[in-house]
């Protein structure tokens, strides 16, 4: 079977074949479980298919034996043995198939629910978690790992069983056969094997230290183009092109000495396998010349000696993809042990239409300890109240919506909803009355109808269309000719702002809120757009707990209160017209800046 060409262990793959490193792999087998009669099934087919193509050279050498004249046990014709030559085939066949088929099934169906536990434990982490994480890294947990781990459960596995029981029943066998040669094989072999082992490791760190050298030229590639306008500004570009020859100068350098190696070990590997058969064949034909081994028995040896050294030569292959799956099943391990804010799916629905509370309420970002963003924060809002907070950027209005919706836990201080801790009520169903429509709509890529479905999985056509009658974008989705199967395109970016606008809004009047959380959603449409969602957005209020973080200052004109934020404290608090008038107000200050810039 043609296999792809491996490239060089990263030191992020390289583990050490230990008991405590093993018994992480085997952490992922627990997958295999539901599956284990098939496995085992594969596992009995394997070790049949591999015991019985070890029998094909035996009988191929007797039928040498029957050809030259010499008797063979139970068979008197070549044509009998080349009968049972077939059936040998056959039967491997045979064997062959249901372990490919049944290894194939198990690892199919184990790595689905393996990829389907890694990302239910990734989608139910707090936001703390994505904090600290790329997404392309934990894209690559689910896509390159558990590849990783496929090619162990399709391949690695049963090659390395399979290798294990042909070196080693290969081994019994040709001891059987000739003892003699078998020593002599003994005393030549290993040391070629073990001087091509060393040679190879060596040639590995050179190939290594070449795509090394050659990422570090593409560096250069990459940056001088990234900041292109840097280079011509400075009339740099000789500098750069100068840098980028010396860096391809050194992967030349170690290129050329990589190759040399390469040469001599090819032409080493070339003389010592040959070198080896040679020696093995001359001291083989001096027994068959003496008498003490048939001719046909010398063929079987040869043959099951090259079984033996596909074994030897397999094993270093599978030894580092050992090394690989290790590594990828300990980073899988630590991403499914990682505790989540699951707590349960189904639960009773709440109906939350009390007051919200902030008291004493301090906050830090788990990644910027040291620097307070909330800092004993008290107010409340009234069940129906429409609540403005307004502050410069970084004062800490995005933090309390945060907080609100539990994407972080405050640091001291309580949040009660209906006078009860937010803490104490369950995840879902809490969050399951808070709406919220950003500022930056992201939209999946799907259907305009699915993705106002999104805010109420589930909901009828009838219930779509009116949300999105509610939300004044009925008239442009009609306008499409696939109307509510219009495709949005990545991130809506089919769409116009002002259109993905009305799509979040009737996505949050589907999801029929107790508590509204709105992020200055006009604050980048044009003046036309802006007037559509602002008649959206009042209809999606009525009657709901609303908090809006208003950005420009004449959107909140008609909220009942407004709450002035500053550096994490509540500094100002009061209608428009209040603290429009208090002399030196933050709120007065901000309004003045807004018209100066206007």
């Amino acid at each position: 079977m043609a296999r792809t060409k491996r490239q060089p262990l990263s030191k992020e793959d390289k583990r050490a074949i230990n008991p405590s490193n093993l018994k992480k792999l085997f952490g992922i087998f627990r997958f295999v479980w539901p599956y284990r009669w098939l496995f085992i099934l594969g596992l009995i087919s394997l070790v049949l298919s591999s015991a019985t193509l070890l029998s094909f050279p035996y009988f191929a050498g007797q039928l040498l034996d029957v050809a030259s004249g010499k008797p063979v046990p139970y068979f008197n014709s070549i044509n009998q043995i080349a009968v049972v030559l077939l059936l040998i085939l056959f039967v491997q066949a045979i064997f062959s198939f249901t372990r490919v088929y049944t290894f194939s099934i198990t690892s199919e169906r184990t790595l689905a629910d393996l990829r389907k536990r890694v990302y239910e434990n990734i989608i139910w982490q707090p936001l703390s978690f994505f904090d600290n994480r790329r997404v392309g890294e934990l894209m690559s947990r689910i896509t390159s790992d558990v590849s990783t781990l496929q090619d162990t459960f399709t391949f690695t596995l049963a090659e390395l069983l399979r290798q294990s029981l042909t070196l080693i029943l290969g081994g019994v066998i040709i001891f059987y056969l000739a003892p003699t040669l078998t020593a002599f094989m003994l005393l030549t072999f290993p040391v070629l094997v073990v001087l091509a082992l060393l040679f190879g490791r060596y040639i590995r760190k050179l190939s290594k230290k070449t795509q090394d050298k050659l990422a570090e030229a593409n560096v250069v590639v990459e940056e001088s183009l990234q900041s292109i306008q840097v280079v011509k500004a400075f009339t740099n570009e000789l500098f750069e092109i100068i840098r980028y020859s010396k860096s391809l100068g050194e992967v030349v350098t170690v290129a050329v000495r990589t190759a040399k190696y390469r040469g001599l070990f090819i032409s080493f590997s070339i003389f010592a396998l040959f070198g080896g058969i040679v020696a093995v064949g001359w001291f083989g034909a001096t027994q068959v010349q003496n008498g003490t081994l048939s001719v046909g028995m010398l063929f079987s040896f040869i043959i099951y000696t090259s079984f033996i050294g596909g074994s030897i030569a397999g094993l270093g292959d599978i030894y580092t993809q050992l090394q690989r799956s290790i590594g990828a099943s300990e980073r899988l391990l630590e991403l499914m042990e990682q505790p989540g804010e699951a707590d349960g799916v189904q639960q009773p629905p709440l109906h939350l239409r009390g007051t919200i509370q902030f008291s004493n309420v301090s906050f830090t970002y788990p990644s910027r300890p040291d620097f307070p963003v909330l800092k004993k924060l008290n107010f409340q809002i009234q069940p129906g109240e429409k609540v403005a907070l307004v502050g410069k950027s970084g004062s800490g209005k995005s933090t309390i919506i945060n907080l609100l919706m539990r994407f972080y836990n405050a640091t001291s201080g309580e949040i009660s909803v209906n006078g009860k801790n937010i803490n104490t009520y369950p995840l879902t169903a809490y969050r399951r009355n808070l709406g919220i429509v950003p500022q930056e709509v992201i939209l999946f890529g799907g259907t305009i109808k699915e993705n106002i479905a999104y805010g109420k999985t589930g909901a009828t056509d009838e219930e779509i269309r009116d949300a999105a009658r509610k939300a004044n974008a009925l008239e442009f989705i009609e306008s499409f000719p696939e109307k509510f199967e219009t495709r949005v395109g990545e991130r809506g970016i089919k769409l116009s702002g002002g259109q993905r606008q009305r799509i979040a809004i009737a996505r949050a009047i589907l999801k029929d809120p107790a508590i509204l959380i709105l992020d200055e959603a006009t604050s980048s449409l044009d003046a036309h757009a802006e007037i559509l969602v602002q008649q959206a957005l009042e209809q999606l209020m009525a009657g709901r707990t609303t908090i809006i973080i208003a950005h420009r200052l004449s959107t909140i004109k008609k909220v009942d209160r407004i709450f002035v934020i500053n550096h994490g404290e509540l500094a100002e608090m009061g209608s428009h017209s209040e603290l429009s008038k208090l002399d030196n107000g933050l709120y007065k200050n901000l309004l003045k800046l807004q018209l100066h810039e206007q």
